[in-house]
């Protein structure tokens, strides 16, 4: 791996092929952090810059057009940008300094952000956003950016799961499983990213960022064990295991997004499960969707990018009576924990917009992938799909 070092030291070199090198870069990118707070970084006075040059071997080894060193830029931009959110602790990463960066990005787009926040969540009826932070002392949030050009055929929905703290709730974690889990906004955080990068490509179709906000803490406010909450989609929810919270968020997420957006094709993203990490490993994020066309794309979309994709088997027929309950439409975590757990959460965000929709569903399960080292490009043995 290459040192930091001044810009007037000679550059590290890349040798790949072409086709490697967009997952190249932006496993560069993550190999150079932006969040530190060792003492020495902060009494050092000169910048370091890193200095990258691509050298390209293979058939296709001519010079690298300035869009396409463009569009590096821009990934690699948003890579850092999510991979500091995440590395950043909930002292200083809280829903406040969350909406500020939505609030930064906007800015930087011409955007200005959609949010509802705190009581108007409870009022507006998103009550699984408001249900999961009510306890914290930063209060809980829905944030939207919007981009809408001219001449656009189709509305996608990019929904993430941005919580800035789990400790569980009162179903609270452990001293072994707690820590790290300032990760767990790592949906959001990618979705920014991207939101960013896609619209500074100039991408051509509605494009809705929506950031689903919440810290969950303990206090006397917090949601119990039994309690049922309303959701935007008009189901109601037991809770039976109040840490699984994040599909709570994300139910009301793409519900919004369904019902306020109009979209065609919806995407959460989510450290949703810890049952991901072994149900797909470390390195590959876990998909589950209602499109096979979409799930090999996604799989074909990792190979190439470094973001590694494996399917869950997607069963709702099977898997979703997993969340039946007594007294409400269902509950929030299943009964049977080795059923496919990871394949059940995501279809409990799902049933949040119908399993009889006519559109396009993607879920993006990263718990594990979201601290785990790049995997850089990767080939098949044979056509993805």
């Amino acid at each position: 791996m290459m040192r930091a070092r001044p810009q007037t030291m000679s550059p590290g070199l890349m040798v790949c092929e072409r086709a490697d090198v967009f997952a190249s870069a932006c496993a560069l990118a993550r190999a150079f952090p932006l969040f530190t707070h060792r003492s020495g970084a902060s009494r050092r006075t000169e910048k370091k810059t890193v200095t990258v040059e691509f050298f390209l071997v293979g058939q296709d080894n001519g010079p690298v057009e300035v869009s396409t060193l463009q569009c590096l830029t821009n990934a690699t931009d948003g890579v850092r940008l999510a991979a500091r959110i995440v590395d950043t602790p909930c002292n200083e990463m809280n829903t406040d300094t969350f909406l500020e960066e939505i609030k930064k990005v906007g800015k930087d787009l011409g955007i200005a952000p959609t949010i509802i926040r705190d009581e108007e969540l409870k009022t507006r009826g998103f009550g699984g956003i408001y249900g999961v932070g009510k306890a914290a002392l930063h209060p809980p949030a829905l944030a939207v950016l919007s981009h809408t050009p001219d001449g656009a055929t189709q509305t996608i929905a990019w929904v993430g799961k941005g919580i800035v703290y789990d400790t569980g709730g009162l179903s609270i974690k452990g001293k072994t499983t707690m820590p790290g889990m300032k990760r767990d906004c790592g949906g959001a955080a990618a979705i920014l990213g991207a939101f960013r990068a896609a619209v500074k490509q100039g991408f051509k179709d509605n494009l809705h960022a929506v950031f689903c906000l919440a810290e969950n803490s303990v206090g006397p406010n917090a949601t119990r064990p039994d309690d049922i909450h309303l959701l935007y989609s008009g189901k109601t929810v037991e809770i039976n295991n109040t840490d699984a919270e994040g599909r709570l968020v994300l139910a009301d997420g793409v519900s919004y997004a369904c019902k306020d957006l109009g979209a065609d094709i919806i995407l959460d993203m989510a450290t949703l499960t810890g049952a991901q990490g072994i149900a797909t490993g470390k390195y590959h994020a876990a998909v589950l969707t209602n499109s096979a066309e979409w799930e090999a794309a996604c799989v074909k979309s990792g190979r190439k990018c470094g973001d590694l994709v494996h399917p869950l088997v997607y069963c709702p027929e099977l898997h979703f009576s997993e969340f039946t309950s007594a007294v409400a439409d269902m509950k929030n975590s299943v009964a049977d924990r080795d059923n496919s757990p990871s394949s059940c959460a995501g279809l409990f965000i799902a049933s949040h917009i119908g399993f009889d929709w006519p559109g396009v569903w993607v879920h993006l399960d990263i718990a594990a992938p979201v601290h785990a080292v790049s995997a850089g490009p990767q080939r098949a043995s044979s056509p993805p799909g």
